[in-house]
């Protein structure tokens, strides 16, 4: 757990990783999230929570469901947003993160969600961060993002219950490079889930510890049988500028998710995809607006699960 998390009283101060996060703040965030989901949606009004407090989504590296998600969440809870993108702010004249977040502060902003293509970034602006600023990290090099993690968990508890130590999990794709397959991971371990599987190929595996206690193997076929849920990850182009991966229609041959390949896994299984989706290579149109597809609800649950992180940590 990165020590400045948790306050000295153990409540969450900032939302940096969910490695070491305690099974109850983990479960609190959830159940807090399934009940506001209807507000989250927008099928009633705002919570006005937040009215009168700002929060600033502070993105070095584009995106546009982490932000719009972001900023969706903060609105219907009554927050002031404001949008920083940093191709046009005074970073590019050689201002550092730090000095502007502090200068944020200083206009009032309590609320920081930080996007940095840099392994802990975020960790350094919250130790930077004066009494009373919460930050959310919305995505931090190869290292974490934990809302994402938590917006896994969710959908996965809405699909298959609560508990989880009966569910074969597999998580599929560029694992090495993806910040989502390690918030995942630490979250399914808090959970308890009874089987991690862990699929791709070699050099799209880490050599780190992450992967302690989980079967692993390039085998998608062997893999695929009988799980439960199958997390898809993204493949990003420049693997194969970097020669990690031949081609894009072989990888598809190896680990593409197919119709035909998703009878192997259970009956029931569901497929998420943290988007956004390369159709035909990690997964065809097929399986991605199939039936058993919970991908746009990943994308619904991302919203009350980030309300109920910010008014968690601000409310």
């Amino acid at each position: 757990m990165t020590p400045s998390q948790l306050d000295s009283d153990g409540r969450l101060r900032h939302l940096l990783t969910l490695d070491g996060l305690p099974r109850a703040t983990l479960l609190q965030l959830l159940d807090r999230a399934g009940q506001i989901r209807d507000a989250a949606v927008g099928r009633v009004g705002k919570r006005n929570v937040l009215a009168g407090t700002a929060v600033c989504t502070l993105f070095f590296e584009p995106s546009t469901r982490t932000r719009s998600s972001f900023t969706l969440a903060a609105q219907r809870l009554g927050a002031d947003v404001l949008n920083f993108d940093a191709s046009t702010s005074s970073t590019r004249k050689g201002e550092t993160a730090r000095d502007t977040m502090r200068n944020l502060e200083a206009m009032g902003v309590r609320g920081f969600v930080v996007r940095h293509p840099e392994d802990g970034a975020v960790e350094r602006l919250a130790e930077a961060a004066g009494e009373g600023t919460a930050l959310v990290n919305a995505g931090d090099g190869r290292s974490a993002h934990p809302t994402q993690g938590l917006l896994d968990m969710l959908t996965l508890r809405q699909a298959k219950g609560s508990d989880f130590s009966r569910l074969k999990v597999a998580i599929v794709g560029d694992v090495r490079h993806s910040r989502v397959a390690r918030s995942d991971l630490h979250a399914l371990r808090t959970l308890g889930v009874g089987e991690i599987r862990v699929c791709g190929p070699k050099s799209l595996l880490p050599e780190d510890d992450i992967l302690e206690g989980c079967v692993v193997g390039e085998d998608f076929d062997a893999l695929l049988e009988g799980a439960d849920a199958l997390m898809m990850l993204r493949l990003q182009r420049e693997r194969m500028e970097e020669g990690l991966v031949a081609s894009l229609d072989g990888y598809h041959q190896q680990y593409g998710l197919t119709a035909e390949r998703l009878r192997r896994a259970a009956a029931d299984a569901v497929v998420l995809h943290p988007g956004p989706i390369n159709r035909g290579v990690e997964v065809t149109d097929e399986v991605a607006d199939g039936p058993q597809s919970w991908v746009l609800r990943q994308v619904a649950n991302g919203v009350a699960v980030r309300m109920a992180v910010l008014e968690t940590l601000l409310g």
